[in-house]
């Protein structure tokens, strides 16, 4: 069967080449990845020089100091999905009692009290060590050049920064000296440098030469010995210590009250990016891999794995039935995610399986549930959080706080970064950096960057599966999917957003996977989603009920839906998702690359 495809959605080609990238994100990163590709690097190189990249030219997106979550396939071993995990966990001081301590009932949405271990620098460099080919001071030398010499301010980045200017300037002095130098917020097109930022990557690049602080005077000789030796100086060295000195000092946090972080040289020294075995689900003829239930992406898997036993004409978002029909499947999976997702014991088994899944299936009526409604697994209890639907004294207005996303209404603050790499050879990657945004915590002046705020997506009522734990990772909301077929990676795509990454990507895998869509039509088709769960960010509301969606899916959709008791939020008819996606055919090896049109920030790539 092929679902609707108006032509209004149907006229942008996919990019077809002999490699691909495409990214939710910044062209010059997209431009730096497409050099490596084109000078023979493969697609982790690509991905790990556009990576840092983004870093300069996108930092209120994401930066060194953040998160990132990754799946990728490897040419050597093409029918194997690897999880890359750089989430970081909570520092050993991040206790419950220490935060009550203070004063809190919530993990604040920013400041550096809510900075879990930075994961992402050490997770590109270790795929670049286990799975690249370049040597780190070529993967590195876009990044430094732009922060060195200088780049193009995105409107973006000024307009983020106007919106905490005043933060900066009364309580973050060091980010108002990084970010509004001379008193001036950067305009759109102006020259803006990070020379922080160039030096500190040098100063990694130089540890492979033995001249870095953990270095010891040991030149290493070897392409991973010299990415170790950086990695050792990043986790050990002069970046450990700036950044565990930085949140000694007492600053604003979102509460509107000043803390000190608990960020320690132990904790920074203790973690290491790794990876995992991805959480996997078969659909019609299909292997979906995700991150583990540490992350949200079994929600997407478990919202497959309920409209699996639907007729195709269920599974179409681009009609009353299919559009209610996923709402309610989303529904249903969040709320699991919401009673038992953490890092931790997780029966995910269980969540996945055929006989749960047809019993929430059957939960699904004619009409929009506006209750919270997890499942039941023998054993288990689940967990039922708070539910606010206000926040704390305004708190959702309060600068800095939250993830840099589309707001549940559709209005756009920003959004996090994703890109997705195939190469000539087969290696495929889809990964989410994020966090460490510079609007996150104070500057670090000697780093050119900020901490994250990751930890603010626990809780800190005890008993449930992301209670605020040392030592564990916060469920983090990054969320890359890679698609197998036939034992060979097929599909990388991912999106930023927040609690609503998986909910975009899962219209995406229903229309190309069920609707025999192109990449980029499924794409620029329609989007929506549900607001019936508690958010992920500070201040951790929801809207029993809530519905999202795009004016493109129809006047006659939507009022379907209001009739079927969804509590609808009109969006704009280009708003919601930011999805990119590449795509490989085994047999032939055409590549293909599509990116998302709305905001104006992605890109697709190829040759």
């Amino acid at each position: 069967m092929s679902f609707t495809r108006p032509d209004a959605f149907t006229t942008r080609p996919t990019l077809q080449g002999t490699f691909g990238m495409a990214a939710s994100t910044h062209w010059m990163a997209t431009a730096s990845a497409q050099a490596v590709l084109e000078r023979g690097g493969n697609a982790f190189d690509a991905a790990t020089a556009a990576a840092f990249v983004l870093h300069v030219v996108e930092p209120h997106l994401n930066g060194p100091g953040g998160d990132l979550t990754a799946v990728f396939s490897s040419a050597v071993e093409p029918g194997k999905a690897v999880v890359l995990m750089g989430q970081g966990p909570a520092p050993q001081g991040a206790t419950v009692e220490h935060f009550r301590a203070e004063g809190l009932s919530l993990v604040p949405g920013s400041g550096a009290l809510a900075a879990a271990v930075p994961g992402a620098v050490d997770a590109w460099l270790l795929l670049l060590r286990d799975h690249g080919s370049w040597e780190l001071a070529e993967v590195l030398d876009f990044a430094i050049h732009y922060a060195r010499d200088g780049h193009p301010v995105l409107a973006r980045v000024g307009a983020t920064i106007a919106s905490v200017a005043g933060l900066f300037r009364e309580h973050w002095p060091a980010s108002a000296d990084l970010w509004i130098p001379e008193g001036r917020i950067p305009g759109e097109g102006e020259l803006i440098r990070n020379p922080a930022y160039a030096r500190t990557l040098q100063r990694l690049v130089q540890a492979g030469a033995g001249l870095g602080d953990a270095a010891g005077g040991t030149v290493a000789h070897t392409r991973e010995a010299r990415i170790d030796a950086a990695r050792r100086e990043w986790r050990e060295g002069f970046v450990a210590r700036a950044m565990a000195e930085s949140v000694q000092q007492p600053h604003r946090h979102s509460t509107g009250t000043d803390h000190r972080g608990v960020l320690s040289l132990a904790d920074l020294a203790g973690f290491s990016a790794s990876y995992e075995a991805p959480a996997t689900l078969e659909f019609r003829g299909h292997t979906i891999a995700k991150t583990g239930p540490w992350g949200q992406g079994p929600a997407l898997l478990q919202a497959l794995a309920i409209l699996d036993g639907f007729d195709d004409a269920r599974l179409d978002p681009s009609t009353e039935l299919g559009a209610h029909t996923i709402l309610e499947a989303m529904k249903l999976a969040l709320a699991d995610r919401e009673a038992y997702y953490g890092d931790g014991d997780v029966p995910l088994d269980e969540l996945l399986s055929p006989a749960y899944a047809a019993s929430r299936r059957a939960l699904i009526s004619d009409t929009a549930s506006h209750e919270f409604r997890p499942g039941r697994i023998p054993g288990w209890e689940p967990c039922l959080p708070g539910l606010r639907t206000e926040g704390e004294s305004g708190a959702a207005t309060v600068a800095g706080t939250g993830e840099p996303t589309v707001s549940w209404s559709g209005e756009t603050r920003g959004d996090t970064c994703h890109l997705d790499v195939v190469d000539r050879w087969g290696n495929m990657v889809s990964a989410t950096p994020s966090g460490g945004w510079l609007q996150s915590s104070p500057a670090i002046p000697e780093l050119g960057f900020c901490l994250g705020t990751r930890l603010q997506t626990t809780w800190l009522e005890p008993g449930t599966p992301s209670t605020l734990t040392p030592g564990k990772r916060p469920r983090t909301t990054l969320t890359p999917t890679l698609v197998l077929r036939d034992g060979a990676a097929v599909s990388a795509l991912g999106s930023p957003g927040g609690d609503q990454q998986d909910q975009w990507q899962l219209l995406y895998l229903l229309r190309t996977i069920v609707g025999g869509y192109s990449p980029q039509q499924a794409i620029d088709a329609p989007a929506f989603h549900t607001t019936s769960m508690p958010g992920s960010f500070w201040p951790r509301t929801w809207e029993p009920g809530g519905a999202v969606v795009e004016d493109r899916l129809g006047e006659e959709v939507i009022a379907g839906l209001e009739r079927r008791g969804h509590r609808i939020t009109r969006a704009g008819d280009w708003a919601l998702g930011r999805l990119s996606a590449v795509v490989r055919d085994p047999a032939s090896g055409v590549l293909q690359a599509a990116a998302n049109p709305r905001g104006a920030q992605g890109y697709a790539a190829g040759r």
